[in-house]
């Protein structure tokens, strides 16, 4: 590796050639502040917090986009360094609606946090005219809130340069430039997917998902509701940092116990559900191998993919299972199954899922996902609503002792617990398929060559005699290319996995928000998944088809996979919305 020897602050250092100034600050130890910057996705130098004095450059330069060379001379915090970061701050707020108190964002918000650092007071330093918007409370999953935006366009980048969607931009021009859709359409009249990518990149509370909070808090006082909850499997290895905790804890055993404190009659693990899937889901591949049915066999956990595919690949919505995800089979049988099984009325069950997706608040909402005449899940919380559900009721979160999940739909497999990366649904998938197409039991379980956090991943296997080639892709922009590679004949498969998110469930648009100097130099998706890979580790149990009260569904409910019945509960239909075209 090519190296160049430059100075920060006085300080001689060594840096790879080619990186920027910001990146070889932050190897010699030195946190730069932006406010625009998001690497790979948003680097073009725009908000002007991250300036900084190279010797010989006329004026102050932005660091984030501004490349090392051999000799340079750099200074990071001089005066002038600093009143121009507090000048473009108090610019930034005179437009900036200065509800703080109220904001979701209030005391996660990396304008409030720079501010606070530079000492910039609530004193208007340039009072004018402000503009003034109105909410967009269209869409299913989220607020969008202009009179808190900064114009720092991650949002439009997490969107168009790495989901591949671009449903938002800049309109306008000069002072009345703000962000919408095209011909300022509401979102919710878009192809938008509800990801929330857009949310976890946006640095103040201008974009915020749905809060339903207030729903299952209604629902939690009414004595003729039975409050059912179910984690989602990437949960376990993300709410903790709302908490303080380093990136990557596990802490399911709080996050029950936690549950069990906000009042909820019975805690439940979708992990369970997960393993259904799966049992569901390898049938079907297996099925439409041995049968001949549509392939590749395109896997539907994913809410907000399910809805990319509806729009922009409709000749391959029959690809998609017809499965209902982890989420939606949870309520399922936990309206059906389990309200047969503890002599209750559907219509009384209250089902709260706790998700990393923004998406599967849309997800609730659709058709055909009501398998007891109501609907299957009745609210969908984000990671970041429950932890001000705990925050709200003064539950101190690290002190609580480690508990259990409720039996029956609490027992999971180490299969259902690895659906929150990306692969894992796949691994899990081959676990099964594998044993059933070969009658014999698998000496490891470990499918690794689709694990990890690249964004398009290739496998093949060798069962039963059959060359059986997989993918996985996750992040809709790289899901557009592995897609347009299978119309077009470049690629064949048998069976794909595909997440919304790049890096799976454990970095959706629900997920607990980093700053920029986290999300810069952290690789978030690696550090949660690497929490769930070791549980799985751990568990005796590591394949769905082993786990006993699936066993137990099926002996004495479902009858078999695939079965009239299960189709009846656990299977859905999807639309071929085809509004817009698939041009790259």
């Amino acid at each position: 590796m090519e190296t160049v020897n430059i100075k920060i602050n006085g300080m001689p250092i060594t840096v790879p050639k080619g990186i920027t100034v910001l990146e070889a600050a932050r190897l010699a130890g030195i946190n730069i502040p932006t406010l625009c910057y998001l690497k790979e996705i948003n680097e073009i130098g725009a908000c002007r917090i991250c300036v900084v004095e190279v010797k010989g450059a006329r004026s102050l330069v932005a660091s984030c986009v501004y490349p090392v060379n051999e000799g340079m001379e750099v200074t990071t915090n001089s005066p002038k360094v600093l009143k121009s970061r507090r000048l473009t701050l108090e610019l930034i707020l005179s437009t900036h609606e200065r509800k703080c108190l109220s904001c979701v964002r209030s005391g996660d918000c990396e304008l409030q946090r720079l501010c606070k650092e530079f000492g910039v007071d609530d004193e208007e330093k340039f009072a004018g005219e402000r503009p003034k918007y109105e909410l967009d409370l269209s869409s299913a999953h989220m607020v969008r809130d202009n009179n808190k935006c900064i114009l720092c366009r991650r949002c439009v980048a997490a969107c168009d340069n790495m989901q591949g969607i671009g449903v938002i931009g800049p309109n306008e021009r000069g002072f009345s430039t703000h962000i919408g859709c095209a011909f300022e359409a509401e979102l919710g009249e878009t192809a938008c997917v509800s990801c929330g990518q857009c949310i976890v990149a946006c640095p103040t509370g201008a974009l915020h998902e749905k809060d339903q909070t207030g729903e299952v808090w209604a629902a939690l006082e009414n004595p003729e509701k039975t409050v059912i909850v179910n984690t989602a499997p990437s949960i376990r290895a993300t709410l903790g940092e709302a908490f303080g905790l380093p990136v990557g804890t596990n802490v399911e055993g709080k996050m029950v116990a936690a549950l069990r404190r906000l009042g909820f009659d019975k805690v439940f693990d979708t992990d369970f559900s997960a393993d259904l899937t799966i049992m569901e889901e390898a049938n079907e591949f297996i099925d439409r191998v041995k049968n001949g049915g549509k392939l590749p066999l395109i896997t539907s956990c994913s809410p907000g993919w399910v809805k990319f595919c509806e729009h922009y690949f409709p000749d391959m919505v029959d690809n998609l299972s017809s499965c209902k995800s982890p989420q939606q089979m949870f309520g399922a049988i936990t309206k059906t199954y389990y309200a047969e099984k503890m002599g209750l009325d559907p219509k009384n069950i209250f089902v709260v899922s706790i998700m990393p997706c923004t998406a599967k608040k849309f997800e609730a909402g659709r058709e055909d996902q009501a398998a007891a005449g109501v609907p299957d899940v009745d609210v969908a919380l984000t990671t970041r609503e429950l932890a001000r559900m705990i925050q709200r009721a003064g539950i101190m979160f690290n002190d609580l002792p480690d508990e259990e999940f409720d039996a029956p739909l609490g027992t999971a497999t180490g299969a259902g617990v690895i659906f929150g990366a990306t692969g894992g649904v796949m691994e899990a998938a081959l676990r099964t398929a594998v044993e059933t197409l070969t009658g014999e039991e698998l000496q490891s379980v470990d499918f690794t060559e689709v694990r990890g956090t690249e964004g398009i991943k290739e496998a093949e296997y060798d069962v039963a005699g059959m060359k059986v080639r997989v993918a996985v892709a996750s992040g809709l922009g790289n899901a557009r290319k592995l897609l347009n590679d299978v119309r077009d004949g470049k690629a064949n498969y048998h069976f794909i996995e595909i997440m919304a998110c790049p890096g799976g469930c454990v970095n959706g648009g629900g997920q607990p928000t980093q700053p920029a100097s986290v999300r810069n130099f952290t690789d978030l998706k690696a550090l949660r998944a690497a929490a769930l890979y070791e549980e799985d580790k751990n568990l005796p149990l590591r394949k769905s088809h082993d786990n006993p009260v699936i066993k137990e569904l099926y002996d004495n409910y479902l009858g078999k996979p695939g079965s009239h019945k299960a189709h009846e509960i656990l299977h859905t239909t999807y639309v071929k919305r085809g509004l817009y075209n698939n041009k790259d």
